[in-house]
């Protein structure tokens, strides 16, 4: 594993989170933002080119089946109603670039093992081992309504995302790595005994397989967890191999970093085959001055309603017109989903002693309960880099709020200045996005071997 530079030193790892014209609620209002509905390929190679110009491990890229649970007038004025899925784009992108990671989220509660495990692994085929999947469980009610369903209870879903993250793990060692043959004079395309038969029949799934996909350059992709829930960092701890995870302050950064990595010898894993990546909502300037000027812009042009809708999805989707906006924000709320995202915003709003409003305007609007930093390039990176070196982060999702501008001002701004403290890698030294995290290549076992007779 890479996990190091030729020095020896810890190395960072960064990626981009890419959604829409940023991740702040009036960030499609900016002069300069690109207007178009989501649905051009320009806007989002722009990105992914400025992030792997940067040096960036990945591009990361949200999905949901289902519109934002909010009204039409709100939504109207939210920029973010339409969005492509990532599995049509993320192939068009691994054609136009050559070394960024391509992550997509996928969801376990409205998916199939076999289409999921399929889908990443063609891709990871198709990009020369860059692909990395997402597991989600899903935490919009309109989308569970798009499958014809009730939220499903938060214990219930993380159950099935377990058998979920472990068929499609043992799907994607449907082959070995030496199976394919392909030699023209014996006429022997593959090894008959070199692929498995799953055969899983558990509590959600039936599958019998193996997968009609090969191994990938990387193996397989890498499998990222999102989610900081008891459950969720259950299922990190066995599975993933990145988090991208939401912690406000340092302290509670510090405790799930070794809370989470402290699970998982008991599954038998090392701590250093994860990388755990706080998501980082930042504005950046040459100076500090003029990130406070770009705040401040961004703040003129919030819709009080829509930093309201966005708090009441941050709070579980409960109905906060029923508080007082000026008063305290409720402590005794319970939500089945959402639940980190709740817990941390109320806390935010407990600490900072914020009233609803304040708490939907000032934390919601933007990095809504991510951790939150603006400065001058040289602050965000003495941040970055205090939090990293402090047992907090093996690196971060990077969250701009304005893309593809405020994407470029890291990139131009921030990159030189962890390189030049030898926090960062100058140049890609490897090609798949394993090699990218210093992740090591899965080996295949533990499947039903069987011969293509047993398969007819």
């Amino acid at each position: 594993m890479r996990n190091a530079g030729g020095d020896g030193r810890r190395r960072m790892h960064l990626c981009a989170f890419l959604f829409g014209t940023g991740h702040h609620v009036g960030s499609w209002r900016q002069p300069d933002a690109p207007l178009d509905n989501g649905t051009t390929l320009a806007h989002w190679l722009d990105c992914a080119r400025i992030a792997e110009r940067g040096l960036l491990d990945a591009i990361f890229l949200y999905d949901g089946a289902g519109l934002p649970p909010m009204s039409a007038e709100v939504m109207s004025r939210t920029g973010t109603a339409t969005f492509f899925d990532p599995l049509v784009l993320l192939p068009a992108l691994a054609v136009l670039t050559e070394r960024i990671g391509l992550i997509a989220t996928g969801n376990t509660t409205f998916d199939q093992p076999y289409y999921l495990a399929r889908r990443f692994l063609s891709l990871d085929n198709l990009s020369g081992g860059r692909a990395g999947w997402n597991m989600v469980t899903g935490v919009n009610p309109n989308e569970a309504l798009n499958f014809g369903k009730a939220m499903v209870p938060h214990a219930d879903r993380y159950a099935r995302a377990r058998e979920f993250a472990q068929v499609v793990r043992r799907l994607w060692e449907s082959w070995d790595d030496d199976a394919f043959l392909m030699d023209k004079a014996s006429g022997r395309f593959f090894r008959p005994d070199a692929f498995h038969v799953l055969d899983h029949h558990g509590a959600h799934f039936d599958v019998r397989g193996p997968l009609c996909v090969p191994r990938s350059p990387q193996g397989h992709p890498v499998m990222i967890q999102a989610g900081g829930s008891e459950p969720g960092r259950a299922l990190a701890a066995e599975t993933a191999e990145m988090i991208y995870s939401v912690q406000g302050d340092l302290a509670e950064a510090q405790a799930f970093y070794a809370d989470v990595k402290g699970r998982m010898p008991a599954f038998g894993r090392d701590p250093g085959t994860l990388k755990i990546m706080p998501g980082v909502y930042f504005i950046v300037g040459r100076t500090a001055g003029e990130a406070e000027d770009k705040f401040g812009a961004l703040s003129e042009r919030t819709d009080p309603a829509v930093s309201m809708e966005r708090l009441r999805f941050c709070m579980g989707g409960h109905d906060m017109s029923r508080y007082d906006p000026d008063g305290p924000v409720p402590e005794d709320l319970e939500t089945q989903s959402g639940t980190t995202h709740l817990r941390i915003m109320t806390a935010i709003a407990r600490e900072r002693k914020l009233t609803l409003r304040q708490l939907a305007d000032e934390v919601a609007a933007g990095g809504y309960g991510h951790w939150s930093i603006r400065g001058s390039a040289e602050q965000v990176a003495d941040q970055l880099q205090h939090r990293f070196e402090a047992g907090a982060a093996d690196g971060f999702n990077l969250m701009p709020a304005t893309y593809p501008g405020g994407l470029r001002d890291f990139v131009e701004l921030v990159v030189p200045i962890l390189q030049k403290r030898g926090l960062f890698r100058t140049a890609y030294e490897g090609r798949t996005l394993r090699e990218h995290l210093g992740l090591p290549r899965p080996a295949v076992g533990g499947a039903q071997r069987t011969s293509a007779a047993a398969d007819g």
